[in-house]
């Protein structure tokens, strides 16, 4: 029988069983879902676009590719993924929380992005894709939140064609003692208040705090991506690495 330990995960900086966290993390994001453009654009300044961006950038999308967008909440990279791959390209928003469908396809529809672009409800452990079926996968803000990182990490790999690469846009470590101190304030004294302030929801965003604490750092999350059978990876530190793009590659 296995160890107790086995089943517990962390859900910020609490210990609860495996089989709960990915409820727990829905609620967090039911509660969001309206908010969660603005409070990203509070909370960061709006210096997330140009996280997103350098995302979008290094993907290097071309008329005609296939590109996953997981855990694509409201759609931001989907958008731009959209007018990049074209009439011929297909882009697919997936997310395993309704409520972060139902905002970023009402935010598309809005846009006028439609008809190269499908929605699908999936758990990023077990994607419901064929082998080798992206020509880019990208994770913004999401792998933290997944219960089995290891697991997702493979599925991912699994559905990437040989040539394609995966994009993992995270919080990760500060490389400076002053920007973690500075930091930490701002994530538990500062951001929880906006949270309540702007999102009526204080609880949440304290959440969102601890998990960036609890997620792996630059080079634990690299090793980690090569476990998972890609046979290259490597990151990029932004923000003095309050952010990291991770980018794995399969040949």
């Amino acid at each position: 029988m296995a160890d107790g330990a086995d089943n517990k995960t962390h859900f910020g900086y609490q210990q609860v069983d495996k089989n709960k966290k990915a409820e727990m993390v829905a609620d967090v994001f039911h509660s969001v879902a309206s908010k969660y453009d603005l409070m990203n654009d509070v909370m960061s300044f709006g210096v997330h676009r140009y996280w997103k961006r350098f995302t979008i950038e290094c993907a290097a999308a071309r008329p005609g590719m296939k590109v996953l967008d997981l855990a694509g909440g409201t759609g931001d990279l989907t958008a731009k993924f959209s007018h990049l791959v074209g009439e011929t390209g297909e882009v697919v928003l997936a997310d395993i929380n309704d409520s972060m469908l139902k905002v970023g396809r009402a935010k598309l529809h809005d846009l006028g992005v439609v008809g190269n672009v499908n929605y699908v409800q999936a758990n990023a452990e077990a994607l419901p894709f064929p082998d080798n079926h992206f020509d880019i996968i990208t994770i913004a803000f999401g792998l933290r939140n997944v219960t089995e990182k290891e697991k997702a990490l493979r599925s991912m790999q699994r559905i990437l064609k040989p040539g394609g690469k995966l994009l993992v846009l995270e919080f990760s470590k500060p490389q400076n003692a002053l920007m973690q101190k500075a930091y930490d304030f701002y994530s538990f004294q500062v951001i929880p208040r906006m949270g309540s302030m702007v999102a009526g929801d204080a609880e949440s965003y304290r959440y969102l705090s601890e998990s960036i604490r609890m997620h792996p750092d630059q080079e634990t999350l690299k090793q980690m991506m090569l476990d998972a059978g890609f046979d290259q990876a490597d990151y990029v530190n932004m923000t003095n690495g309050v952010v990291a793009l991770h980018r794995g590659y399969k040949f």
